[in-house]
C-alpha cells in the first residue's frame, strides 16, 4: 500500500464517546461484557457446526462465515476502543488507522454479500426443493464464499487505496471512535471529491444490489410459502428464513444509516450510533437470534457442552 508524500499527519486522535472519565470507564465495562458475548456467541456457534455432522450443510456453512465476519468486525474496532478509553492518549497512527478502516470495511462489505448468497441458499431450498442438490452442491458454494470474500475485499481495498492518496496536515482529531471514512475525509487537506462520489456509488452499488437481489429473492420465498396449503406447512417453511429476515433488517438499516449519505451531511452523533449497531451489536445479537429461532443449532449446542463439560 504506497502513501502519498504529501501526508503530514502521522497520527489521528480519536475523540470517543465523551470527555467524561466516569462516564469512560462505563462505556469500558459495557464494551468489554459485549466484546466477550460475541467471542463466546460466535464462536460457540462455529464449533457447534463444525462438531455436527448433520449440520455440514449450505446454511450452516454460510452461518459459520457469518460468525467469522462477525468476530473479524467487533475485533478490528472494540480492542482499539478499550486501549483509549482507559489512556489519555487517544491516538491510532495513520498505518494503523487506515488498517483497521480497511479490515472493518472489508468485514462489512463481505457480509452484505454473504446476506445475498444466504438468500439465494433459502430461494432454492424452500422454491426449488427438488433440484436443491444440485443448485446448492459443495462446489456452488465454495465459489459464493470466494466470491462473498474477494469482492469484499476489493470494494474494501478500492475506497482505501483512494484514502490513502489524500494529504493530512491538520486537524488530525476524528469524531468517531474509530476510523471510517465519513469522518476522515473532512480532515484531508486536500480535494476529496473523487472519494465523496466513488464512496457513494460503491456503497449505493454494493449496497443497493444486494438489498435488491435479497428482497427480490424473499419475494418469490414469501410467495411460494403462502401457497402452501397448511398451516403447519407455512410455519416450518417460515422459520427456516425468518431469523436470516431479522439479521437482515437490522443490518441494512444501519449501515444505510452509516454510508448512504453525502459526506458534508455527516453527523457525529449519528455515525456512532448507527456504527454501534454493525460494529458491535449484530454481531453479538446474531448468535441470539439463530440460537433461539433454530433447533437444529440449539441441540447441536446442547451436544457440544456436553462434549465439553464431560471431560
Amino acid at each position: 500500500m504506497t502513501f502519498n508524500n504529501q501526508t503530514f499527519v502521522t497520527e489521528f486522535i480519536l475523540q470517543g464517546f465523551s470527555e467524561n472519565p466516569l462516564l469512560d470507564i462505563l462505556v469500558f465495562w459495557i464494551f468489554l461484557f459485549l466484546y466477550i458475548m460475541t467471542l463466546l456467541g460466535n464462536s460457540l456457534i462455529i464449533a457447534s457446526i463444525w462438531v455436527t455432522p448433520g449440520l455440514h450443510t449450505p446454511m450452516y456453512f454460510f452461518l459459520i462465515n457469518l460468525a467469522l465476519l462477525g468476530i473479524i468486525c467487533t475485533t478490528t474496532v472494540v480492542p482499539e476502543l478499550l486501549k483509549n478509553l482507559m489512556e489519555e492518549n487517544k491516538t491510532i497512527s495513520f498505518i494503523e488507522c487506515m488498517t483497521q478502516l480497511f479490515v472493518l470495511s472489508w468485514a462489512v462489505s463481505s457480509e452484505l454479500i454473504l446476506f445475498t448468497a444466504m438468500a439465494y441458499d433459502r430461494y432454492v431450498a424452500i422454491c426449488r426443493p427438488l433440484h436443491y442438490s444440485t443448485l446448492m452442491n459443495n462446489r456452488i458454494c465454495a465459489v459464493l464464499i470466494a466470491i462473498v470474500w474477494i469482492m469484499g475485499g476489493m470494494n474494501s481495498g478500492f475506497h482505501t487505496a483512494l484514502l490513502t492518496q489524500l494529504s493530512f496536515c491538520g486537524p488530525n482529531i476524528i469524531e468517531h471512535f474509530f476510523c471510517e471514512i465519513p469522518p476522515i475525509l473532512p480532515l484531508s487537506c486536500s480535494s476529496t471529491k473523487l472519494n465523496e462520489h466513488m464512496a457513494l456509488v460503491g456503497d449505493l452499488l454494493l449496497g443497493g444490489a444486494n438489498f435488491l437481489l435479497t428482497t427480490t429473492s424473499y419475494g418469490f420465498i414469501i410467495a411460494n410459502i403462502l401457497k402452501i396449503r397448511s398451516e403447519e406447512g407455512k410455519k416450518k417453511a417460515f422459520s427456516t428464513c425468518s431469523s436470516h429476515l431479522m439479521v437482515v433488517s437490522m443490518y441494512y438499516f444501519s449501515v444505510f444509516c452509516a454510508y448512504i449519505s453525502p459526506s458534508n451531511n455527516y453527523s457525529p452523533e449519528k455515525g456512532k450510533a448507527t456504527a454501534v449497531l454493525y460494529t458491535t451489536l449484530s454481531p453479538v445479537i446474531n448468535p441470539l437470534i439463530y440460537t433461539l429461532r433454530n433447533k437444529d443449532v440449539k441441540a447441536a449446542l446442547r451436544r457440544l457442552f456436553v462434549r465439553l463439560f464431560s471431560f
